[in-house]
């Protein structure tokens, strides 16, 4: 399928990213976020939580629709590896271990913000929180920071 292998447009992601936040209000009166989908997971393992709840399934669909997309779309068109990361270092090994301690950090400070990029910029800042708007300026500024820093360095 030629049309998946590409990445639709912002207009029309945008709109059904905003169906869903505004969606997920309406329905169940929830914030849409993927931590709260992992963290209900690590809870149920601890014994923490009795039941998984809806926030796991999303984390399903978010993984199991992006493995479908993939599937259906046949030969990538995206190169293999992960940019300079994977021109940097000629170890997988290496490649991998500085992947895993990022998303460990990434994961360590969405809970240290008390949400994740989606719960916090699509989901807080459509409600108006000033924490989420707090934690938004606080992703957003930093990764425009070091983009700048990386291309300084590259």
């Amino acid at each position: 399928m030629e049309a998946l292998q590409s990445r639709p447009a912002w207009y029309v992601i945008g709109p059904l990213i905003g169906l869903i936040v505004v969606g997920l209000m309406a329905t169940i009166n929830q914030r849409i976020g993927v931590m709260g989908g992992y963290s209900n997971v690590l809870e149920r393992a601890t014994g923490r939580a009795s039941e998984l709840d809806w926030k796991w399934w999303f984390v399903v669909g978010v993984l199991g629709g992006s493995l479908v997309w993939r599937l259906l779309a046949g030969e990538s068109t995206v190169p293999s590896g992960f940019g300079w990361l994977t021109r940097t270092f000629d170890s997988d090994a290496v490649v991998i271990a500085l992947l895993f301690g990022g998303g460990v950090l990434i994961g360590f400070g969405a809970k240290l913000a008390g949400g994740c990029t989606s719960g916090n910029g699509l989901g807080g800042c459509s409600q108006g929180s000033v924490a989420s708007f707090s934690a938004t300026a606080t992703f957003m500024g930093t990764a425009i920071l070091a983009s700048f820093v990386i291309k300084g360095l590259i």
